[in-house]
């Protein structure tokens, strides 16, 4: 990608093999998934985030190092690795207690790094995880950001206890399936919107107990009536401002809506007395830390979680890969295959 802009296309060319650096490896990847932020990063969004022009999208990639640069023996030539997408200090006070993405000099893999869209890319060793035997490419680069987003929305900053009731914004997302399941996992009781009775059909069969329809109008008494009108505990929402009445809505007293994005738009209006009469708690939650995405992957080895897969495409079709996931066109993940990966 050399320029942004809506009507951008991405560009398949030929580069030079990637060389490692000084504690940096080079990994061949053989799977890399297709997120939101790769279409906002495109269409020139990305004036909120530091671009690097020209850059290689994309991040979410699974492979095998090929080659490691001088400084570090801890990783091998062949070893099976998920490549991490932050990039960090490593020593300032928020990365020694593991919040790197609130490191004053965070960077992200797919915008101001080159990216997983590429049949090979260089990383800090620091960044590979290992993968378990049990653990493919495709599931590990469909597991990625979105379930270890999911994981810091509902352990670290919602804090679900097991018999809760949790609404899950749009579960055919990559964040909202990852949600669904991690919540499925811990016990609690899951509530789902989905766009379409499709949707919801294929959200009941991954597990969820009730799916909503969201473009139905007025939703969110569906929701009451299912909870015998109390509500539910924790709603976990990446949509916005198209959902965010509806989702308080829906919770109880003392509940709290945890929030990663605004896809539909981020300003809102809000009722503080409704907000304080009801101890309502509105949490904000970002990216997951690296102790966090260890435990993502050892659920994801020992089979206690398993990612929905919508369709792997090759690397040439990337631009209609993220068309698709526009256009909401998908439920699950959406995958690249870089065209020399076995």
């Amino acid at each position: 990608m050399r320029q942004q802009g809506e009507t951008v296309d991405l560009v398949l060319e030929q580069r030079p093999d990637p060389i490692p650096g000084l504690g940096e490896a080079t990994v061949r990847v053989h799977a890399v998934a297709v997120n939101r932020l790769d279409w906002l990063v495109r269409d020139g969004f990305g004036h909120a985030y530091n671009v690097l022009l020209p850059l290689i999208p994309g991040y979410d990639a699974a492979g095998e190092i090929v080659a490691v640069g001088p400084g570090d023996d801890s990783v091998h030539q062949g070893d099976r690795v998920y490549v991490h997408y932050d990039y960090s200090c490593g020593r300032c006070k928020a990365c020694l207690e593991g919040e790197d993405s609130l490191c004053s000099s965070y960077g992200l893999m797919g915008v101001d790094h080159d990216g997983g869209y590429a049949e090979l890319v260089v990383a800090p060793v620091r960044n590979l995880f290992a993968l378990g035997d049990n653990v493919t490419f495709d599931d590990a680069a469909a597991v990625g950001s979105v379930y270890l987003t999911a994981y810091h929305m509902l352990f670290s900053r919602g804090a679900l206890r097991a018999g809760e009731t949790v609404l899950v914004s749009a579960a055919g997302s990559g964040v909202g399936g990852a949600a669904m399941q991690l919540a499925v996992w811990a016990g609690a009781q899951v509530i789902v919107t989905c766009g379409g009775p499709a949707k919801c059909e294929r959200a009941l069969a991954y597990g969820a107990d009730y799916a909503v329809d969201y473009s139905a109008p007025g939703w969110s008494e569906e929701v009451l009536r299912l909870t015998g009108g109390v509500g539910v505990d924790i709603a976990i929402d990446h949509i916005g401002a198209a959902t965010f009445d509806e989702v308080l809505t829906c919770l109880a007293p003392r509940g709290r809506v945890v929030i990663c994005g605004a896809t539909s738009g981020p300003r809102v209006e809000l009722d503080l007395i409704d907000l304080f009469a009801r101890q309502i708690s509105i949490i904000g939650s970002s990216d997951g830390t690296r102790r966090e995405l260890a435990e993502v992957l050892s659920l994801l080895d020992s089979g206690r979680i398993s990612p929905v897969i919508d369709s792997v495409l090759p690397l040439e079709q990337a631009g209609e890969a993220q068309r698709r996931l526009v256009d909401r066109d998908h439920f699950g993940r959406i995958l690249l295959a870089p065209v020399n990966a076995a």
